[in-house]
C-alpha cells in the first residue's frame, strides 16, 4: 500500500472517533477527496521543479502515533529560548504536553486547536478562520483533513502580547517512522502585537515527516513577528505551510532559520488586503552534507500604497542543495507599491548547488519593483584583509560568513532568540565567533 492509500484509508478511521457533526467536518471531507485527487507534488509541477519528496515517501509512516512518551524539562531545555519568560504550547509526538507548556485564556487565548475546533465558545472564530486562507494544494489539504491538533491564539483588540509565545513540537521515535500534521491558527485583532517562535525538534534517528500548516490573520494596525528555527537532525523531514491574510496597515514579519533537516520546504505566501501594509520574510540557510532546503514565497499586493521585503541568505557545503522560488504579484489597482526581492548565496563546496528564480508579475505601472540573486564565492580580497591582519583562515571564512547574513539578524527583535540564533551559526561554520549579539 502506497503512503496515499494509507492516508486516505486512515481517514476512514478518523471519521470513527471525531465528532462528524462538529463545524469542520464537512470541511475535513472536501479536503481528503482533495488530496485524493492532487496526491503528492511531482518535479513535474512548476513550483516544485527542484524539490523531489520521493526519498521521503518511501517510508512506512504511522499517522497516528500510539505510543505517549513523556519528557522532562531538562532533557529537552536546550530546545527552548529559556532564559526569557513566555508562553509555552509543547507538543510530543502530536500530543499536547500539559507539564511543559504555560497557556493561558487571561485577556487572550493560547490553547489549543482540538480545544477550538470541539467547544462551542470558539466557533465564530473558527467558522470566520478557520481554513479561509490556506491553500488548496495537495499537502495543504491533506492537513487540513487530519487537522486535530495545534497551537490556537486569539489575540483581542489592543493588546500587546507581555511575552512571547513558543509553539515546540517533539518527536521521540516511539514508532519506527512517524508522520506529523500540525495545525495552528493564529488571529491577531486590531492594534494588537505578538512575537511567536516555533520549532520542529525529532529525539530520535528514526524518520519523521512533519507537514505543517498555520493560518495567520493579522487585522487593521496589528503587528505579527513570527520566527521559524530549523535545526532538526538529518533523518527528519520538514514540510511548512504558512498563510498570512493582512489588511489595513498591519506588519507582519516572518523570520525563518533553516540549519538542519533532511529536506525542508518552506511554503511562505502574504496577501494584502488594505493600503499601507508592510510585509516582510528574511531567512538564513546554512546546510551541508546531502541537505535540501526549499523556500517558496509569494506575495500577492492587492490594493495601493503597499510594502514587501525579501532577503534570503544561504550558505551551502558538502552535497547541500539550496531552492529559492519568490514570486511577487503586483495587482492593477496596487499602484505605488514598493517590492524588494533579494537572494544571495554561497556556494563552499564544488559539489553543492543552488537553484534559485525570483519572479515578478506587475499589473500596475506606477510601482518600484526589483528582484535578484547571486551565487558566488567567499571574497578572496576580504579573506587576504583578515588574514594579513593575524586572523586565521577558519576565523575569517566564518566571519566573512557571519557578515554575509548580518542583516537578516539585524532585524530579529528578540535579544535572547537573536543570540541563541548566533550561538546556532557560530556552530554551523565550526567556530567560536568569540561575540554575542
Amino acid at each position: 500500500m502506497s503512503l496515499k492509500e494509507k492516508l486516505v484509508s486512515s481517514f476512514m478511521a478518523l471519521e470513527d472517533t471525531v465528532d462528524v457533526h462538529s463545524s469542520i467536518h464537512d470541511i475535513r471531507t472536501e479536503a481528503i477527496k482533495n488530496f485524493e485527487a492532487e496526491g503528492f507534488p511531482t518535479k513535474r509541477q512548476e513550483d516544485w521543479k527542484y524539490t523531489s519528496l520521493n526519498s521521503i515517501l518511501k517510508h512506512d509512516y504511522s499517522v497516528f502515533p500510539k505510543n505517549e512518551n513523556a519528557l522532562e524539562f531538562k532533557d529537552i531545555k536546550q530546545y527552548f529560548i529559556h532564559d526569557i519568560d513566555s508562553y509555552k504550547i509543547i507538543f510530543i509526538d502530536g500530543k499536547y504536553s500539559s507539564h511543559l507548556s504555560q497557556t493561558t485564556h487571561d485577556g487572550l487565548d493560547v490553547c489549543l486547536m482540538s480545544a477550538a475546533l470541539t467547544k462551542p465558545k470558539y466557533k465564530v472564530i473558527i467558522d470566520n478562520y478557520f481554513n479561509k486562507i490556506a491553500g488548496k494544494n495537495g499537502l495543504t489539504s491533506l492537513n487540513t483533513a487530519f487537522s486535530l491538533e495545534g497551537a490556537y491564539i486569539n489575540i483581542p483588540k489592543n493588546k500587546v502580547v507581555d511575552k512571547p509565545i513558543q509553539i515546540i513540537h517533539f518527536s521521540t521515535g516511539n514508532e519506527s517512522a512517524v508522520m506529523l500534521q500540525p495545525r495552528n491558527l493564529i488571529v491577531v485583532n486590531e492594534n494588537s502585537h505578538v512575537q511567536i517562535i516555533e520549532r520542529h525538534q525529532s529525539l530520535t534517528d528514526n524518520p519523521v515527516l512533519t507537514n505543517s500548516v498555520t493560518e495567520i490573520f493579522t487585522n487593521k494596525r496589528a503587528i505579527v513577528d513570527y520566527y521559524k528555527i530549523q535545526n532538526d537532525n538529518e533523518n527528519a523531514s520538514l514540510i511548512d505551510s504558512t498563510y498570512i491574510n493582512q489588511k489595513q496597515e498591519s506588519l507582519a514579519k516572518v523570520h525563518t532559520f533553516s540549519f538542519g533537516g533532511k529536506l525542508i520546504r518552506n511554503n511562505l505566501e502574504f496577501y494584502q488586503n488594505g493600503e499601507r501594509i508592510d510585509s516582510t520574510m528574511k531567512g538564513i540557510t546554512i546546510i551541508g552534507n546531502k541537505q535540501h532546503v526549499d523556500h517558496n514565497t509569494l506575495v500577492h499586493h492587492i490594493e495601493p500604497n503597499c510594502e514587501s521585503h525579501q532577503d534570503y541568505k544561504g550558505i551551502f557545503d558538502d552535497n547541500a542543495t539550496g531552492v529559492f522560488n519568490g514570486k511577487v504579484v503586483v495587482e492593477k489597482l496596487a499602484q505605488k507599491t514598493n517590492a524588494f526581492q533579494a537572494n544571495n548565496n554561497i556556494l563552499i563546496s564544488d559539489k553543492a548547488s543552488i537553484n534559485t528564480k525570483p519572479q515578478l508579475e506587475i499589473f500596475a505601472d506606477d510601482v518600484k519593483c526589483s528582484h535578484g540573486c547571486t551565487i558566488g564565492q567567499l571574497d578572496e580580497s576580504a579573506m587576504f584583509y583578515l588574514r594579513s591582519r593575524g586572523i586565521p583562515e577558519k576565523e575569517a571564512r566564518a566571519l566573512l560568513m557571519f557578515a554575509f547574513s548580518n542583516n537578516v539578524m539585524n532585524s530579529v527583535k528578540i535579544p535572547e532568540l537573536k543570540n541563541r540564533i548566533t550561538k546556532i551559526i557560530a556552530e554551523k561554520l565550526g567556530v567560536n565567533l568569540g561575540f554575542d549579539l
